[in-house]
């Protein structure tokens, strides 16, 4: 991948058919949204989700990094290639995900 925005462009092409996933755009990366609950972004080294433990049935052989200095720890995606796959996952992982935190006025 060249960089982030092919890579964007690509990742919500094979999450496409869950509908409700959107991106945003944050430090120089992107954070990814799954029915408005955040599931994973590109940082720095690539495609991470959180760390769920659907993702690590998932992706058995992931090894968890930090996204960025000082950031908890997620996993790098190994099977962004397998589209099925990876609609599953991000759909199994939704009831593990935190609800957004409702913004304060």
């Amino acid at each position: 991948m060249a960089n982030n925005k092919e890579l964007v462009s690509y990742i919500m092409d094979q999450l496409s058919d869950l509908g409700e996933i959107r991106n945003i755009p944050m430090m120089g990366g992107y954070i990814f949204y799954y029915r408005e609950r955040i599931f994973g972004g590109i940082y720095g080294s690539g495609f991470l989700v959180k760390i769920t433990e659907t993702s690590k049935r998932y992706m058995p052989d992931s090894v968890p990094e930090p996204p960025y200095e000082g950031a908890k720890p997620m996993l790098p995606v190994t099977i962004l290639e397998d589209r099925e796959a990876l609609q599953a996952m991000v759909e199994e992982m939704y009831p593990e995900l935190p609800e957004r935190k409702p913004k304060k006025k």
